[in-house]
C-alpha cells in the first residue's frame, strides 16, 4: 500500500480551535508528553513542519500537532487502502469521522497507544510498514529444525524497532548443536537494521552447520558512538553492543557442542539478544519467556544465588512464566511467585478455547501458540499486536461511551490495514486482524459508576463492538478480527490524563511519584526553576541520576493498593475476562506477605476463569527514593503550592517509550 497516494487532511478551521491550547493534562501529563511522545519537529512530514514554524514551535511538538499528526495518518491510511482496492471512498464523511476522533483524543477519552502517538502519520511508517505501530509479537521455537535461526533473529529484528517479543521454549531438545565451521572471509556489518540482524543470523546458523563462521567481522559500517538514529530517535551506541553479542551467542552454544539445545539456552540467547537491543540505543524494549511448569532449570533461570553472573548480565531482560495446565499442581511454582512475583502463568487452553469467558468456547484461537510480554494478547506464532485504550472513568453515560469505543476501535482496525516488513507475520496478521480495544482507569470507572454498571457497560460495549466490526470490515472488504478487546497494563499512556493503570488500583491517594532522570538532561533545571524536589543520587550505585519528586492525588479515589486482597483483584480480573476481554485481561496481582500461602488456592480456583496472571509481592521496601512514596494531604497541599509554573515548550524528547508499556514487565 502506498500512503502517498493519499491527501486527506484536517480542516483548516477545525485545527485552528485547538492550536496554541493544552488539553487537561493529569498530574505528570504534560511533562510525560514532552518527555516521551512530542517528536521533534525534523522527524514529522514538511507540512507539519510548516504548521508548527508558523505557530511559533520550535523544538518538539505540542499535543495539538500530535494528535493532528496522528489522525490524519489514521485516515490516510484509511484511505490509500481504498484508493488501491478500488473502493468507495467520502473525504465529507471521513472529515467529521476524523474530527470527532480528534475531539475523543483530546478530552482523553481514548487514545492510541504510545507507540501510535509516537509513529502514526511519521515518514517512518510509510518507508517501514505498520510494524513500528504494534507494541508485542510472540515466536514459538518448535520449529527449530527447520531454522534454527529464525526465532532469534524475528526477535532481534522487532527488538529493534520497539516490538516487546515474547517466547517459548519449545524448541529445547529438538536439535543439536555443531561445531561451527571457520571461513576466510571477512562480515562487512551494514549500518542497518538488516545488517546487524544478518550477522547474528550468520554465527547462529553457524552452530547447526548452516552457515560458517567468518574469519572477521568488520564493524567500521556501523555509525559511531553518539550518532543520531533518525526515525525512532535516540543515538547510537556504536559497534559495541552488537560485538559484545556475538560473544555472548559463543559462550551460550559452545558448550553445548554435541548436544542438543536446551531451555536454558534458548532463554539466554533471547536475553542476550533484549540486551544488545537496550544498551544499543534509547530504545526501551520487553521480553517475556514461556516455559515448561515442570522444567526445573528454567524455573531457576533468575535465581541471583545460583547465577549471579547471569542475572547480573542478561537475565533481568526478561520476564519469565509458564504454561499453566488446568488441573495441575500449583503448590511449587507458586512458592516461587511469592518471592519476586515469577513465574506468571498462561493458560493457552483457555486462550485458544474461549474469546469472553462467559461466553461458550469457540476455538477460534485454536492455532494460537503464546500471548504478548503483558499477557493480553493471544498470539499466533510471527503474529504481532496492536492496542488503543478507553478510559471509562471519562464518561458519564453509556452512550457516550460506546460513541468513543467506535473510535477507538476504527484506530486499532485501521492499522492492521498497512502491512508489516515481514511476509510472514503480514500473512497472520491479515489473516486474523487481531486488535485489542482496551480499558484503562478501570478501578476509577468501579468506584464512579459502580461494578454492575461496569459490568453492563463492559457487556453492550463488547457486544456493539462485535456488529460494528462486521459493519467496517465489510466497507473495507478485509475479515472479521478474530478477537477484538483486551485489558492492557497501560503506562505511560494512563499518565497523559491521570488515568489508573489497565485494572491495576492506585498506590494511595496522596503519594510522591518518583522519577529519575540523567543528570545531563535538559528538563532538570527547568524543574528545579519550577520547584521541584529533585536529589542526585548515589554515585556508587546509581551514578549520574537524579530522582524528581512529583506530587499526585489520586481521583475518585476508595481503595489504595495495600487496602485490597489478592482475591478481590483476582476477581476483578475474571470479571473482566467474562464480559470484556476476548483476547486477555493483563493483571499484576499485588499480594501481602499474610497472603503469600493463599497464591495456590487462587490459582486454583480461578484457572477456569482467567486465560493469564502475575502476582507481584507487595512490600515496603524502605528504599530511601522509591517510586511511589504515600504522603498525607497536608504534604501534598504544601508541595503543589510552593510550585511554579513549568515551561516545557522548547524541551527536546528524551525518552521514547517502546513495547510494553508497563513498568511490571519493561526492561
Amino acid at each position: 500500500m502506498d500512503i502517498r497516494s493519499a491527501i486527506f487532511r484536517l480542516d483548516t478551521k477545525f485545527i485552528n480551535k485547538y492550536i496554541g491550547k493544552q488539553p487537561q493534562w493529569g498530574p505528570l501529563g504534560y511533562i510525560t508528553f514532552k518527555r516521551s511522545y512530542a517528536r521533534p519537529l525534523d522527524s514529522i512530514y514538511e507540512h507539519h513542519q510548516q504548521l508548527a514554524k508558523d505557530n511559533g514551535l520550535t523544538t518538539t511538538e505540542e499535543f495539538w500537532l500530535t494528535l493532528i499528526r496522528v489522525i490524519e495518518g489514521t485516515y490516510r491510511i484509511q484511505e490509500a487502502h481504498c484508493k488501491e482496492l478500488k473502493l468507495p471512498w467520502n473525504n465529507r464523511k471521513a472529515q467529521n469521522s476524523a474530527q470527532e476522533m480528534f475531539k475523543l483524543m483530546w478530552d482523553f477519552k481514548f487514545s492510541p497507544p504510545g507507540r501510535g502517538l509516537w509513529m502514526m502519520g511519521t515518514p517512518s511508517i510509510t518507508e517501514k510498514g505498520a510494524t513500528p505501530l504494534n507494541s508485542c509479537a510472540f515466536i514459538s521455537t518448535s520449529d527449530l529444525t527447520i531454522s534454527f535461526s529464525e526465532p532469534f533473529c524475528f526477535s532481534m529484528d522487532m527488538s529493534m524497532l520497539g516490538i516487546g517479543m515474547g517466547c517459548d521454549t519449545l524448541g529445547a531438545g529438538t536439535i543439536t548443536i555443531r561445531k561451527p565451521r571457520p571461513s576466510n572471509d571477512i562480515h562487512t556489518v551494514e549500518d542497518s537494521r538488516e545488517g546487524w540482524v544478518d550477522i547474528v543470523r550468520r554465527y547462529l546458523d553457524a552452530y547447526v552447520n548452516r552457515d560458517t563462521i567468518p574469519s572477521k567481522v568488520d564493524f567500521s559500517q556501523v555509525r559511531a558512538a553518539g550518532s543520531p538514529i533518525k526515525g525512532f530517535g535516540g543515538v547510537s551506541a556504536g559497534s559495541v553492543p552488537l560485538a559484545e553479542l556475538l560473544v555472548d551467542i559463543q559462550n551460550i552454544l559452545n558448550p553445548l557442542i554435541g548436544e542438543t539445545i536446551t531451555s536454558t539456552a534458548i532463554v539466554d540467547l533471547i536475553d542476550v539478544i533484549a540486551r544488545c537491543v537496550v544498551s544499543g540505543n534509547t530504545r526501551r524494549s520487553a521480553a517475556a519467556l514461556l516455559g515448561d511448569p515442570l522444567d526445573e532449570d528454567f524455573l531457576s533461570l533468575k535465581n541471583p544465588v545460583l547465577y549471579p553472573e547471569e542475572c547480573k548480565h542478561h537475565r533481568w531482560c526478561s520476564n519469565n512464566s509458564v504454561f499453566a495446565l488446568k488441573g495441575m499442581d500449583y503448590s511449587q511454582v507458586a512458592k516461587l511467585s511469592q518471592n519476586n512475583g515469577e513465574p506468571g502463568y498462561f493458560w493457552l487452553e483457555n486462550a485458544r478455547d474461549y474469546s469472553r469467558m462467559i461466553d461458550l468456547p469457540d476455538f477460534k484461537d485454536k492455532s494460537a501458540a503464546g500471548c504478548n510480554v503483558c499477557f493480553e494478547q493471544t498470539l499466533w506464532s510471527k503474529e504481532i499486536c496492536n492496542l488503543a485504550d478507553v478510559f471509562p472513568a471519562h464518561h458519564n453515560a453509556y452512550r457516550e461511551f460506546e460513541r468513543t469505543l467506535k473510535f477507538a476501535y476504527l484506530y486499532a482496525k485501521t492499522v492492521t490495514l498497512l502491512p508489516t516488513h515481514n511476509p510472514r507475520t503480514n500473512a497472520v496478521v491479515l489473516q486474523n486482524r487481531r486488535i485489542g480495544t482496551s480499558m484503562s482507569g478501570v478501578i476509577q470507572a468501579f468506584n464512579k459508576h459502580g461494578r454492575a454498571t461496569m459490568r453492563d457497560w463492559s457487556d453492550k460495549g463488547y457486544k456493539y463492538l462485535r456488529r460494528l466490526d462486521g459493519i467496517y470490515s465489510s466497507w473495507l472488504c478485509i475479515p472479521q478480527s478474530i478477537k477484538i478487546t483486551s485489558i492492557k497494563p497501560s503506562g505511560t499512556t494512563s499518565l497523559l490524563c491521570g488515568a489508573t493503570p489497565g485494572i491495576h488500583y492506585p498506590h494511595s491517594e496522596y503519594y510522591y511519584r518518583v522519577i529519575r532522570f540523567a543528570t545531563n538532561s535538559t528538563l532538570l533545571p527547568k524543574l528545579k526553576d519550577a520547584g521541584y524536589h529533585c536529589v542526585e543520587l548515589d554515585q556508587d550505585n546509581e551514578p549520574n541520576t537524579v530522582a524528581v519528586y512529583f506530587a499526585v492525588k489520586e481521583d475518585l479515589f476508595k481503595f489504595g493498593k495495600k487496602d485490597i486482597t489478592l482475591w478481590e483483584q483476582m476477581e476483578n480480573a475474571a470479571l473482566m475476562q467474562a464480559y470484556w476481554a476476548d483476547n486477555q485481561v493483563s493483571a499484576t496481582i499485588s499480594f501481602k506477605p499474610e497472603e503469600a500461602n493463599q497464591l495456590t488456592a487462587a490459582l486454583e480456583l480461578f484457572e477456569t476463569r482467567l486465560k493469564a496472571i502475575s502476582f507481584m509481592p507487595l512490600q515496603d521496601h524502605k528504599y530511601k527514593h522509591a517510586p511511589y512514596q504515600e504522603i498525607t494531604k497536608e504534604v501534598y497541599e504544601d508541595y503543589i503550592k510552593q510550585l511554579k509554573p513549568l515551561d516545557l515548550s522548547d524541551q527536546q524528547n528524551e525518552v521514547i517509550e517502546r513495547g510494553c508499556e508497563n513498568d511490571t514487565c519493561q526492561i
